[in-house]
């Protein structure tokens, strides 16, 4: 989805945090996200098929790629939203979805991004945020694979299917009422 016609200067943010769905509900719909990807990310095999990512055998991660103007958004905004939709402190694991695709990791494009997850991540730990530690690994992006055209804008097209009222739509009603000043639209 895009949202507004992206500045000259864009960034990219590469999040896993559980299913890709429900990550990518949540940041179309931010002031300054241009355009959101669901796809796979961290594995050992080319072009893997969200088959292939199911069984957990090839390594990869369910993420969101986003673009985003960075005058707009910060990339440390991006992550305080992340740490805020998806619990950062169970391995392999977001709620009834388990698997090493389900991971919670942060893909950096680059050091300032790799800086800014530490720093961030230390802070959370330390104001004891979460009563758990977290395990959200922070890793060089490699290769960003996008999902198959029925995973993109998945929440959008099929509000009323099961996982998506069950799952999707509450974490997506509490990102709204927590960033309400951060949307593209409040309606």
């Amino acid at each position: 989805m895009t949202n507004t016609t992206p500045s000259p200067h864009t960034e990219t943010a590469t999040l896993a945090g559980g299913c890709f769905w429900c990550l990518e509900a949540i940041y179309e719909q931010l002031k300054g996200v241009h355009k959101v990807v669901s796809g796979y990310a961290g594995g050992q095999v080319p072009n893997p098929s969200y088959q292939d990512v199911c069984t957990g055998a090839t390594g990869h991660a369910e993420v969101v790629q986003i673009t985003y103007d960075p005058q707009a958004i910060t990339f440390k905004e991006l992550l305080e939203v992340f740490f805020t939709i998806h619990d950062p402190t169970t391995l392999n694991r977001q709620g009834a979805d388990v698997g090493t695709q389900y991971r919670s990791a942060i893909f950096v494009h680059d050091a300032a991004q790799k800086q800014t997850a530490e720093e961030v991540m230390a802070a959370m730990a330390q104001a004891g945020v979460w009563p758990n530690p977290i395990v959200t690994q922070v890793t060089a992006l490699d290769t960003f694979y996008p999902a198959e055209d029925y995973h993109q804008g998945y929440f959008r097209k099929n509000p009323y299917q099961g996982y998506c009222r069950a799952v999707v739509a509450p974490k997506v009603a509490k990102f709204r009422a927590k960033f309400i000043n951060r949307l593209q639209r409040n309606d």
